[in-house]
């Protein structure tokens, strides 16, 4: 559910990183918590991205959310499949769901995500603090 590959953020965003390249996209819990997503905004290319700032936003027939940049740096790619299927993060969101590609200006900043045991750990915490 929460590959190890990859790093999150406490927003419930996923980083995967190549190169140099950050590969983005919502946790499984973000998009099982919106249910059926129904639009996607992407950012542009070349636009920059700034860490824990919007990069974007996923609308579902629950609500409306922003998508934080996990990274900082230039987006370079969008997944512009989601624009007729944005259902498409409900699907496979570590894969054919992902947002968009970002060259990353400080790639240390890579280690101030948490890893899959980590964000399971934080996912774990907020389903206890809501059964309460």
């Amino acid at each position: 559910m929460y590959p190890g590959d990859l790093y999150y953020s406490e927003s419930h965003q996923w980083a995967r990183v190549e190169d140099g390249v950050a590969t983005v996209g919502i946790t499984h819990y973000a998009q099982e918590q919106l249910g059926d997503i129904v639009y996607v905004e992407l950012p542009r290319p070349d636009e920059d991205a700034k860490r824990g700032e919007p990069l974007g936003s996923v609308e579902s027939v629950k609500a409306v959310a922003d998508v934080n940049s996990p990274v900082s740096g230039r987006v370079i790619e969008v997944n512009t499949g989601l624009d007729d299927e944005p259902e498409r993060i409900n699907q496979d969101c570590y894969g054919v769901g992902w947002l968009a590609k970002i060259d990353l200006s400080d790639p240390a900043e890579v280690r101030s995500l948490m890893r899959a045991q980590e964000y399971v750990q934080h996912v774990q915490q907020l389903t206890e603090e809501k059964g309460r």
